[in-house]
Formats: structure tokens, sequence, C-alpha cells
């Protein structure tokens, strides 16, 4: 299950897995570009896989993040640039399947 202030919802295991890398891809990608753009630059950019979607904006060291479900069931969710730091980190290293 993913959440946040006002909604939460259920993954797939699939969905939970490319949800994972795509969000470590963009955060990898936002490290990045924060030595390519100057301190008032916002960017934003997006990635996704069958039926996951993840986009983020913002500045490189702090951006909101944005995940959208779609196929059988459509879902939408997303996370401060408040929240994000701590959820990425605890992606990369909690596995629940």
């Amino acid at each position: 299950m993913v959440g946040g202030d006002n909604w939460a919802f259920e993954l797939t295991e699939a969905e939970y897995q490319a949800f994972c890398r795509l969000v470590a891809q963009l955060a990898a990608t936002m490290t990045q570009m924060a030595e390519e753009l100057m301190e008032e630059e916002r960017i934003s950019c997006e990635a996704e896989s069958e039926g996951i979607w993840v986009g983020v904006e913002g500045f490189p060291l702090a951006y909101d993040l944005r995940l959208i479900v779609s196929g059988d069931r459509q879902c939408e969710g997303n996370w401060s640039p408040d929240a994000v730091p701590a959820m990425v980190q605890a992606l990369s290293s909690l596995q629940i399947f």
C-alpha cells in the first residue's frame, strides 16, 4: 500500500517493483541535474512502465513526486517535497514482496 495525507491504494507486486525502480531512476536524475542547473531553475522529469507513470517536478534537491496507476483501475497520488527524501530512502531498503 502506498499513501499520502489524504489518499492510499494498494499496488500489485509488479506495480510496486516498477514504482520502486522508476522512483530510483528519477531520484538519480534529479541528483545529477543539481550539478547542471542554476540554483533557481526548476525541472520536470517523468518515467513510465507498463501501467505505472511517475513524475517529479521542482528543484533538484526539493521536488514533488506524482504516481499514476492505469489499466484495469485508475489510481493517482502525490507526495510533497518534504515527504519525498524519506520515501525515496525507505523504498531503496524496503522489500515488501
